[in-house]
């Protein structure tokens, strides 16, 4: 993980999508704020860390914080390694709506609380849907939310949700929470995702960034309650993951 100096940005490589305008394009700082969507976007400030050609920018679009590249490439795969006996003991499996649909991403949980959907509702609980608890949420990821959040209150629940090829995630918004003021801390690991931001009702006007292995997202204050949703996935865009696909593990204070 980087700490940040102070330093100039200059040249920093991202892959943004909307309506079209930009789509894997190296873009100057200037270039950027001078794009026709400036409304949406803001720079927390000039702060970058950089390692060989990656470099962590921060990035506020319409109240999500986005750490692009804050993971380096070891620490995204310490983190895959962290999480192997996690799957063993808490099996992914896939959940269905309450309406009996069953939903594309696979996932499973660590902590004392796992994320759970099926034709009861969706909801927080105790134990896997196979029986026994949750595992452990592990120390390395627990520090990601130290840091971003500088919170002492722990997550009680690290929901891990795996895209395979074809795999999406519809609009929605992260309420089965009891207290809203604690943020959500989003990790992304493996192939690129199109991430796209609602507002806190549904439908009206969206906005789109693709999210690389390692990037992070906090979903706190006004964004808390936005909707966001996973369009695609762009399969085998990266080498972290021997099978392809995406993890994305979502911190949260569920009770």
């Amino acid at each position: 993980m980087a700490s940040l100096p102070r330093s100039d940005l200059r040249e920093w490589l991202y892959t943004i999508a909307r309506l079209g305008v930009y789509k894997g394009v190296t873009r100057g700082l200037q270039a950027f704020r001078n794009a026709a969507f400036r409304e949406s976007w803001t720079f927390f400030d000039n702060d970058t860390v950089r390692n060989g050609e990656s470099a962590m920018t921060q990035l506020l679009l319409r109240g999500f914080d986005i750490r692009k590249c804050y993971l380096e490439t070891s620490a995204q795969s310490a983190l895959v390694d962290v999480l192997r006996p996690i799957l063993k003991s808490a099996p992914l499996f896939h959940p269905t709506t309450p309406s009996g649909k069953k939903m594309s991403v696979r996932m499973t949980s660590a902590g004392e609380l796992g994320w759970v959907s099926d034709k009861n509702g969706y909801r927080y609980q105790g134990k896997h849907p196979k029986g026994g608890v949750w595992p452990a949420i592990p120390e390395e990821i627990m520090t990601i939310w130290r840091d971003v959040t500088g919170s002492e209150r722990a997550p009680d629940c690290c929901l891990i949700n795996y895209y395979g090829e074809g795999t999406r995630m519809g609009m929605h918004q992260d309420k089965d929470e009891v207290d809203f003021s604690w943020p959500v801390v989003s990790v992304s690991l493996g192939d690129d995702a199109l991430f796209r931001i609602g507002n806190t009702t549904r439908g009206g006007k969206t906005e789109s960034i693709w999210l690389g292995s390692g990037d992070v997202v906090i979903m706190g204050g006004p964004a808390r309650l936005a909707y966001h949703g996973i369009d695609r996935i762009r399969f085998g865009s990266s080498r972290l993951l021997p099978k392809g696909g995406r993890i994305n593990l979502t911190l949260r204070v569920a009770t």
